[in-house]
C-alpha cells in the first residue's frame, strides 16, 4: 500500500489538541535535530521504533493514529498507548521509515518524536504546570468579575449609566487579560485545528469564548447595560478544571513506565576475549556477551550462569519469598538481584528483549486495555462539535429570516454556544470520583484514576497475591517452645551476622553467646564456632513433615541438631477482609510464584477454597483473561514486579503501600496503613460512586432538553445561558457531594 492521502486521513472522530502547524520530519518537538534511524531497532529482518505523540486525547484520536500509520508501505503493526503517549511502530526493514511515520503523524494532526520516557515525564509536568496556572487565572478573574456584576445587579435603579458603564470597563480590563491567557490551551488547539481544515470540541468553546467578550465589548462601548464578561470567565474556568484533572491523570498513568525504567540497571560489566573487563550501558550489551555480576547488584539482562554460585533475590519476579540458590546453568533474569557471590554469565537477550522489557510492555498493553472503557460523557462529547455547530448557525440564520435585527441573532447564537456548553455532562462523572477519592482518602484507600471507580464496581472477584499481600513477608518462628533457650541463642549467635530473611527472625533471641569465623554458604546456610565447637545452622538433609513451613537446623558437634520451623506471618486483618468481600458477593481466590505448599497452607488459614502456587506473570494474565471471558471482572491484588501485568491487566487492581514501586504505580488503588480492610470500602463506594454518575448523566441529559430550546427560541440571552450552565453544574456537584456510606 502506498501513503495515505493526508486530507483524507484527517477525517474521523480524533480530537488533536496538540497539531503541528508544519510537518516536523526530522525536528523534534521536544528541542533540537535529531536522526529518526538512530532510533530504530532492527532484529531479524524486522524494524521497529518508539515514538511519542503529541496530542493524542481519546479513543477517537488512537484509531486515527493506529489506522494512518498501519497503512504506510512496511509497516506491519501500529499500537498506541494513550496513557503513555507512546506509539509502537514495526515492520519489514526493508520498506520501513521512520520520517515517513512521523511526517504522517504530523499531517494527521499530532506530533511526534522519539519515545523517552523521562522527556515524556518532562513535557507531561509541563502540561500539568501550564494548565494549573491557566486555572488559577481564570479562577481569580472570574471571581472578582463577578463581584462587579453582582454590585451592578444589586445596584439597580440607584446607579447611573455612567457608573454602569465603568464597572463594565473594570470587568473588561479583568477579563481580556485572562481569557487571552488562560484560553490558550483552547485557541491554539482550535486554530491548529481550523489550519488543517478541521473542527474540534475546542473550536464552538473558542468561538463561545471570543463572541461572549466581543459582544461584552460591544456592549460596554454602546453604553448597554448587559455584558457578559463573567459569563465567558466562568466558561472558562469550568472548563480548565476538567482540562486539569484529565491532564493530571495522564501525567500519573505515565509513571509506572518511568518506574520500571528506573529499575532497569544503567551498566553492566562485560569480559571481553583478552581478560580485560569494561563497563558499558545496558542497552549496548548483546545475546552472548559475558557478564561479571557482583553480589548485590540487580542483574541487567536475561543471562545464563556459566561459574559461580549465589543466592539470588527472586522475589520482585517470581514472587518466591525466600532468596533462591543458582549455580552454572541456571538461567536468571533482569531485576532480579545477586545476593552473596559474583557470577559468571551469559547473556541470553538484549536490554529490549529482556524480562524487564517484557513486564513493561505487558504493563503498557495493560493500561491501553484500559482505555477502553470510554465514558458515556466522552460519546455524548463527540457529537457536541457537529451538533453546536448546527444549531447556534440555524439559530443565527432562522431569527434573522423573522426579521430580527442582527445583534438580537448574535446574541441567541452565543447564548446556544454557551448553554450547551457540555459542563454539567463533563462534571457528571467526574465530581462523583473527586467525593469517591476524598471518602476512601480518609479511610485509607489512594485511588489513582476516576475510571477505576466504575470498574471497581463492576468486579465479582478478587484475586490475591500472598506473599507481601495476604502475608507480610516477614517470617516469624513457630516452634519456641519446643526448642531450649541456650539452643535459640546458638542460633541468634550465627543468624545475628546475616541479613536473610528465615536470619532475621531470630536475630531478637541474641544474647550473650558469641559465635566466631562465620561464614555464609549460598543454599547451605551458616558456619561457625561458638565455645570452640563446629556450629552450623541451615538445611538439613533429614526427611520431615513440615513441608507447609520454612525449616531450618542447628546442627553443634557432638550434639542432636534441633529443629526450627518458620512461616511468612498472615496479616492481622486478611481473614476479616476476606469475609467482608464475601458479604459483597466477591469470590476470592490466590494466584502466587510461591510454592504450592506454602500458597495452599494459607488459603487454608484465611478460608479461600481456590488457591494457585507456582504461577509466572505469563500464566497469572492467561488466568485473569479465562477469568474476565467468564464474566468475573476481577480485581487483582499484589504488591511485587511480577504482580504489574496483572495488576495493569486486571479489570481493577490493587495494592499495599509498602509494595514495590512499580506496583503501586500500576495499581488503581493504594491501600494505606498497611491494611487489606480497605479493599470492601472501595468496592462499597464504588458501587454508590457508579449509582451518583447515572443519576448525573440523566440530570445532564434533561437539563439540554429543557435549555437548548430555550436558548435557540430566544427566551434566554448569553448571561442567563452561563447561569444555567454553571446551575446545572452545581446540581450535579452537589449531588455527587451527598454523603456515601461503605
Amino acid at each position: 500500500m502506498g501513503a495515505i492521502n493526508p486530507i483524507e486521513a484527517q477525517t474521523g472522530d480524533g480530537c488533536p489538541l496538540g497539531l503541528q502547524p508544519e510537518p516536523i520530519k526530522e525536528t523534534d518537538p521536544l528541542g533540537g535535530n535529531i536522526i529518526l534511524d538512530d532510533f530504530v531497532t532492527q532484529k531479524d529482518g524486522q524494524s521497529s521504533i518508539d515514538l511519542i505523540v503529541q496530542g493524542a486525547h481519546c479513543g477517537g484520536c488512537l484509531s486515527k493514529i493506529e489506522r494512518g500509520v498501519s497503512a504506510l508501505q512496511g509497516v506491519q503493526n501500529a499500537r498506541m498507548n494513550l496513557s503513555t503517549m507512546r506509539l509502537h511502530v514495526d515492520g519489514e526493514s526493508e520498506n520501513f521509515s521512520a520520517n515517513r511515520i512521523v511526517e504522517t503523524l504530523s499531517n494527521l494532526g499530532y506530533g511526534a518524536a522519539p519515545y523517552e520516557i523521562n522527556a515524556a515525564q518532562s513535557q507531561s509536568r509541563s502540561e500539568v504546570r501550564s494548565l494549573l496556572k491557566a486555572m488559577a487565572v481564570a479562577g481569580f478573574a472570574a471571581m472578582n468579575v463577578m463581584l462587579l456584576s453582582i454590585a451592578v445587579w444589586s445596584g439597580g435603579s440607584d446607579m447611573t449609566p455612567s457608573t454602569h458603564t465603568i464597572f463594565h470597563w473594570i470587568s473588561a480590563l479583568i477579563a481580556l487579560p485572562a481569557v487571552a491567557y488562560a484560553g490558550q490551551p483552547f485557541f491554539k488547539s482550535a486554530w491548529a485545528a481550523l489550519k488543517k481544515r478541521q473542527t474540534n470540541m475546542d473550536v464552538p468553546i473558542s468561538l463561545a469564548l471570543i463572541l461572549a467578550c466581543g459582544l461584552s465589548i460591544y456592549e460596554t462601548v454602546m453604553g448597554n447595560p448587559d455584558t457578559y464578561f463573567d459569563a465567558a470567565l466562568m466558561l472558562l474556568f469550568l472548563l480548565l478544571i476538567g482540562r486539569y484533572l484529565d491532564a493530571k491523570l495522564r501525567h500519573r498513568t505515565g509513571e509506572a513506565a518511568q518506574r520500571l525504567a528506573a529499575m532497569q540497571s544503567t551498566s553492566a560489566t562485560r569480559l571481553l576475549d583478552d581478560g580485560k573487563l569494561e563497563t558499558i550501558p545496558t542497552r549496548q550489551v548483546a545475546p552472548g556477551d559475558t557478564l561479571i555480576i557482583p553480589a548485590g547488584q540487580r542483574i541487567p539482562v536475561d543471562a545464563e550462569i556459566i561459574s559461580g554460585r549465589s543466592e539470588i533475590d527472586t522475589k520482585l519476579a517470581s514472587g518466591e519469598s525466600l532468596p533462591v540458590l543458582k549455580t552454572a546453568g541456571d538461567p536468571i533474569y533482569s531485576g532480579m538481584i545477586n545476593l552473596t557471590a559474583p557470577l559468571t554469565v551469559k547473556a541470553l537477550a538484549a536490554e529490549t528483549d529482556s524480562f524487564l522489557a517484557e513486564i513493561s510492555n505487558l504493563v503498557q498493553i495493560g493500561e491501553q486495555n484500559k482505555s477502553r472503557f470510554v465514558k458515556i460523557a466522552d460519546k455524548a462529547a463527540r457529537a457536541y462539535v457537529p451538533i453546536v455547530h448546527s444549531l447556534a448557525l440555524l439559530t443565527f440564520i432562522g431569527w434573522l429570516l423573522v426579521g430580527a435585527p442582527l445583534r438580537q441573532a448574535s446574541l441567541n447564537a452565543i447564548a446556544v454556544l454557551i448553554i450547551t456548553c457540555p459542563c454539567a455532562l463533563g462534571l457528571a462523572v467526574p465530581a462523583v470520583h473527586i467525593v469517591a477519592s476524598g471518602r476512601l482518602f480518609a479511610k485509607g484507600v489512594l485511588l489513582k484514576s476516576g475510571d477505576a471507580l466504575e470498574r471497581l464496581a463492576e468486579i465479582k472477584s478478587v484475586i490475591f497475591d500472598k506473599t507481601g499481600t495476604l502475608t507480610e513477608g516477614i517470617f516469624e518462628l513457630e516452634n519456641e517452645a519446643e526448642i531450649a533457650p541456650e539452643h535459640l541463642a546458638m542460633a541468634a549467635a550465627l543468624c545475628i551476622q546475616s541479613r536473610h530473611p528465615v536470619a532475621k527472625a531470630l536475630h531478637p533471641f541474641a544474647g550473650d553467646i558469641k559465635a566466631e569465623s562465620v561464614t555464609e554458604i549460598a543454599g547451605q546456610g551458616l558456619r561457625g564456632k561458638i565455645d570452640g565447637k563446629s556450629a552450623r545452622f541451615g538445611a538439613h538433609g533429614a526427611s520431615d513433615d513440615s513441608s507447609l513451613s520454612t525449616t531450618s537446623w542447628l546442627e553443634i558437634k557432638g550434639q542432636s541438631p534441633v529443629r526450627f520451623v518458620f512461616s511468612d506471618r498472615i496479616r492481622l486483618d486478611a481473614r476479616d477482609t476476606v469475609e467482608r468481600l464475601s458479604g459483597l458477593n466477591l469470590s476470592s481466590r490466590i494466584l502466587s510464584g510461591d510454592i504450592q505448599a506454602s500458597v495452599s497452607r494459607t488459603a487454608k488459614q484465611l478460608g479461600i477454597t481456590q488457591a494457585d502456587g507456582g504461577v509466572s506473570p505469563q500464566e497469572k494474565l492467561a488466568i485473569l483473561e479465562d477469568a474476565r471471558r467468564a464474566g468475573e471482572q476481577p480485581l487483582m491484588v499484589g504488591d511485587g514486579l511480577n504482580d504489574a501485568p496483572a495488576l495493569a491487566n486486571a479489570h481493577a487492581s490493587a495494592a499495599l503501600a509498602t509494595a514495590s514501586d512499580i506496583s503501586r504505580t500500576t495499581s488503581d488503588i493504594i491501600l494505606e496503613g498497611d491494611r487489606l480492610s480497605g479493599l470492601s470500602d472501595a468496592v462499597s463506594i464504588a458501587r454508590q460512586a457508579k449509582r451518583r454518575v447515572v443519576q448525573n448523566l440523566s440530570a445532564a441529559v434533561i437539563y439540554n432538553l429543557i435549555a437548548v430550546p430555550l436558548a435557540v427560541f430566544g427566551f434566554v440571552n448569553p448571561l442567563i445561558a452561563a447561569l444555567a450552565m454553571s446551575g446545572s453544574s452545581m446540581i450535579v456537584t452537589l449531588n455527587a457531594l451527598r454523603p456515601m456510606r461503605s
